[in-house]
Order: C-alpha cells, then structure tokens, then sequence
C-alpha cells in the first residue's frame, strides 16, 4: 500500500449544516505550497429544495468569482431529491489561482438538505505535510 495521508490536505470549507434557501458562503482556502486541488462536496440526507453546489476562486482571498469550466475537471449536480442524498461528489481544479472556496445555492427548500464540502490540497511542495 502507499500512503497518501502524507501527501494530501483537507481542509473545510462549508462545514455540515442543514441548509435552507439562500447562497452559503465556505471559507477561504490557501493553495499556497500545493500544486493540486479538488472539491469535495457530501451531501446527506435531502428533504426538499435543491441544493447546487460550486468552486469559486481568487487570487487575492477577497474577490472570488465562479472557476470556469476550462479550469475544472469533472461537474457537480444540484441535489435535489432522494437519489442525490447520501452521496459524495469530486470536483477537480486544474486553474493557477492562489485561493479557493466552496458555495452552495439553495432553493425552494423548507428543511433542506444536510451537506458540507472541503477543499482537497494534494502535489506539496514539501512532503510530509503535517
């Protein structure tokens, strides 16, 4: 087996919450000293509305705009019924911006649905990373 814990990160952006109508905003995320990055966005259990989520990025950990589809790898679904709950999504980042963060549009939701999503940092400049 190969370890990977010693060459990759994870770091929170939109912690679990159950999330109603409105646009959730997750933490800034540093890609400084990594090479490689990926949204990871989980999704539990859904009672109504739909839930899409998104990568935004910056190069200056302030103005954040939407990551264009040339710079993604892959494409993250609305979830928006029972067969999107309880599911894990990847989405790679392949852009040269310093920061990233997750965001989630919610819509037409009285409960919601619980989900979170974390920025992946893999490819270090210096392994092992802590």
């Amino acid at each position: 087996m190969r370890d990977i814990k010693s060459s990759q990160d994870v770091q929170p952006s939109l912690h679990p919450a159950a999330r109603t109508n409105g646009t959730a905003t997750g933490s800034t995320v540093d890609l400084q000293g990594f090479n490689g990055a990926m949204l990871v966005f989980s999704a539990g259990a859904w009672t109504d509305g739909s839930h899409t989520p998104a990568l935004h990025e910056s190069d200056d950990g302030t103005t954040f705009i939407a990551v264009g589809t040339a710079d993604l790898l892959g494409t993250l679904t609305a979830v928006s019924g029972t067969a999107q709950q309880n599911a894990v999504q990847r989405q790679g980042y392949i852009g040269n911006k310093r920061y990233l963060r997750a965001m989630q549009v919610t819509a037409t939701a009285t409960t919601g649905a619980l989900t979170s999503a974390a920025i992946v940092r893999g490819r270090p400049n210096v392994a092992p990373v802590a």
